[in-house]
């Protein structure tokens, strides 16, 4: 087991075994990363994607989480990792069976303060960044 330092400016939600394909999920996860927290809620409210709406609830989750406002925070994270499957069975012609797959996913959302975000890049010598 490793052991993580903990970094209090930053604050995690996740959403776990959520009924949706993390394929169409992670198309509107990278969109909302990098992005300020507030900007993020604004586009992910008025995007129509059943992913989108989760990861909205997961990024409200993280905000209230950090105990901050979101004009101060940033999307630092987020990301959809592939959960287990629902196998069903769909009856076909001839007697046989065709598999129907239902995958489930999960969302993990981590957003920190604009300023320690700012702060951990480092400068290299002739001014270009590295993070």
């Amino acid at each position: 087991m490793s052991k993580r330092s903990i970094d209090f400016d930053s604050s995690i939600s996740r959403a776990r075994y959520v009924r949706l394909s993390p394929t169409k999920a992670r198309l509107i996860a990278r969109q909302v990363q990098g992005m300020s927290a507030e900007l993020a809620l604004a586009s992910l409210e008025f995007t129509p994607n059943k992913a989108a709406r989760i990861i909205y609830k997961t990024l409200a989750s993280a905000i209230a989480n950090s105990g901050m406002d979101a004009t101060n925070l940033k999307v630092v994270s987020c990301r959809v990792d592939g959960g287990p499957v629902l196998r069903r069975i769909r009856p076909r012609a001839r007697g046989r069976a065709t598999p129907i797959r239902k995958p489930m996913s999960h969302v993990y959302v981590e957003v920190r303060n604009a300023s320690s975000v700012d702060k951990k890049k480092k400068v290299v010598d002739n001014g270009s960044e590295v993070k």
